[in-house]
């Protein structure tokens, strides 16, 4: 099988191709994506920066809001030909499974909807129209704001359709875009791009979906020097070398490494609820492998209920392995799998020296649930579906062992009581903590959610203001004025 990857707007040259080749089982994927030179990426980046200024900035935001729902329905609809090839091709590319990716592809597009947008908008600025015209201001005068002319978007590719956070954050606030595609990832983002301009053909060269082999410095300071935004996405390392070679006066968004992890509270372990919360708490383990920045590392389970931790860790293992015969794990590379193995086999050799501690797992290594009882280190996992579960008496108890972790803390998945809720969100709030979810929900963030405590259009945007002043002067030079 061969696919097409990336979008260009036509500067009327053809592009040298990249093919990038992918195998999953008896299945092989030749992916060939174009390889501009940097001429060629200097003539699409003032294609789609004059597009920007003369056609996307021309449309209202709510005519953008209804072409994106457009596409979002033709990919949520299982019948179309983009939704088919998406469920056939991205389990090939990714190593997931197709039922994974056909749960994972719903529930994340469903996000990207009409009201979910809107949800966006109003989240983030307050007005819809704030970005068409001037809108008054409570204290006199009038705002408007004001979309950059281009922003560049370094996607990485360890949760498929991740790319449509930013590329819609740009399109929203009518910028020009230019992605590039990772590697390990390469097709969701032009999909987009070409599902965009089938519905709205004026949109064509307002955008590129593109690749080069990363660390390629000259392209990218070039690039850069022509930007007004940098979104990155990735490693820390990959990151700070990325801003290495961005210029003072451009804004640079970096969404590097995080951690994520659970709390379980005893209000939430009786016989009825326990199962419930222990089955959520896989699902978060299992979806994607835990490869997401909001993917649980561990769960700290309170002791007290009619459950007790290491019960829940028990109830954890049996809804793993239930997951796994649905959801099979991806397969590993020979590093990952070697670095599972040693963390397994260090976790095993430790209960000798602890007989409070316990290491639940099948023989196929396909996941791996160990129990801490006397120790409540906040220690990360090694991933791919290996979680530990620990218990603990007090909230104040923990948060000790978090707080250390600060920049690196995003989400937490909860179940407790509301008043409960409402307290720890106190204390992990004030510890870094920036998003705190359901158990079952922590791969899945609401439309309009503030990623890593940030915004998503306002970090784009910048705004003008009308004093009232100015306003009142003017009367003076009205042509009505007797």
């Amino acid at each position: 099988m061969r696919e097409t990857a990336g979008y260009l707007p036509d500067i009327g040259e053809e592009f040298e191709k990249k093919v990038l080749l992918f195998r999953d089982k008896e299945e092989v994927l030749e992916v060939e994506i174009p390889l501009l030179t940097e001429e060629q990426m200097d003539k699409v980046i003032q294609k789609v920066k004059k597009a920007s200024a003369e056609t996307l900035k021309s449309f209202s935001v709510m005519e953008l809001v209804k072409i994106i729902d457009q596409v979002i329905d033709r990919l949520l609809d299982r019948n179309t030909s983009c939704r088919q090839k998406a469920e056939k091709l991205l389990p090939i590319v990714t190593g997931y499974s197709e039922e994974l990716i056909r749960l994972g592809l719903t529930s994340y597009l469903k996000n990207f909807r009409k009201h979910e947008l809107q949800r966006f908008l109003i989240e983030d600025l307050g007005n819809l129209s704030l970005l068409d015209e001037f809108q008054p201001r409570v204290k006199g005068g009038f705002s408007k704001a004001i979309g950059p002319d281009l922003i560049t978007h370094i996607w990485s590719g360890n949760v498929p359709g991740l790319p449509l956070w930013s590329f819609i954050s740009g399109l929203l606030v009518k910028a020009g875009n230019v992605g590039k595609v990772p590697s390990a990832e390469p097709l969701f983002a032009g999909w987009f791009a070409r599902l965009l301009v089938e519905i709205e053909p004026r949109l064509s060269d307002c955008f590129a979906v593109v690749w080069w082999k990363g660390g390629n410095e000259e392209r990218e300071r070039s690039l850069f020097k022509q930007t007004d935004v940098v979104v990155g996405y990735g490693g820390n390392e990959s990151l700070q070398s990325i801003q290495s070679r961005i210029p003072i006066t451009t804004r640079f968004l970096p969404f590097g490494h995080k951690i994520s992890f659970g709390v379980v509270s005893k209000s939430s372990l009786d016989s009825h609820k326990a199962w419930h919360s222990a089955r959520q708490a896989a699902l978060d383990v299992v979806r994607y492998d835990q490869q997401g920045c909001y993917s649980p590392h561990l769960f700290y389970v309170q002791n007290g209920g009619n459950i007790s931790p290491r019960e829940f860790a028990r109830y954890m293992a049996h809804e793993l392995d239930n997951f796994e015969k649905r959801f099979p794990r991806r397969s590993l590379s020979m590093e990952e799998s070697a670095s599972l193995a040693s963390w397994r086999q260090r976790e095993e050799m430790d209960i000798y020296s602890n007989p409070y501690k316990e290491v639940l797992g099948n023989a196929a290594n396909d996941w791996t649930v160990v129990y801490e009882e006397n120790d409540i280190s906040f220690s990360p996992s090694c991933l791919n579906r290996m979680i530990r579960v620990i218990a603990f008496e007090r909230i104040e108890d923990i948060i000790p062992s978090i707080a250390p972790n600060r920049s690196f803390l995003q989400t937490v998945g909860i179940a407790t009581s509301p008043k409960e809720l409402f307290h720890w969100a106190e204390l992990l709030g004030k510890i870094g903590l920036t998003r705190i979810t359901a158990l079952g929900n922590m791969t899945s963030p609401e439309a309009g959610w503030h990623h890593d405590g940030r915004f998503n259009l306002l970090d784009l945007i910048h705004m003008v203001d009308i004093e009232s002043s100015a306003e009142e002067e003017s009367e003076r030079f009205a042509p009505y004025v007797d």
